[in-house]
């Protein structure tokens, strides 16, 4: 597999699948993630979804949630939360109303990565480049 290194930022469910249940990647998904050179990118967005799905008995981690998010994210970069990706997100809409999933397309538009996600609604959306787990 050769050709230039991509990048890609995780959606929230994929980054927790990829720590807890790697099985429910595809190949394709795991090669791309594993594939030196490439960059795999994580949006403080996901971060503060888990703790939603903490709170809500939705996801149970191990220990401490702060020591897991440690360890889930070291080899990731941070995407940053920055005032041109929420004036990014005035540039498309969404027919659903899930803020998280604005917050990402436009992290992935406003830093040039490919939005990796199993969700049909963001698959279908044509607001970035996908992905497709």
């Amino acid at each position: 597999m050769g050709g230039k290194p991509l990048k890609y930022l995780l959606d929230t469910h994929i980054w927790i699948w990829s720590q807890v249940a790697p099985e429910k990647l595809t190949k394709r998904v795991r090669r791309a993630l594993e594939r030196p050179g490439n960059e795999v990118w994580l949006s403080p967005i996901s971060l503060w979804e888990l703790t939603l799905l903490v709170e809500k008995r939705r996801f149970v981690v191990e220990g401490e949630l702060a020591d897991w998010v440690i360890k889930a994210s070291a080899p990731l970069q941070e995407a940053p939360l920055t005032a041109e990706i929420v004036l990014e997100m005035s540039q498309f809409s969404l027919p659903y109303g899930d803020p998280a999933d604005r917050f990402l397309a436009a992290t992935a538009r406003h830093l040039g990565l490919t939005l990796v996600t199993s969700d049909h609604r963001l698959l279908e959306s044509k607001v970035v480049p996908v992905l497709p787990n």
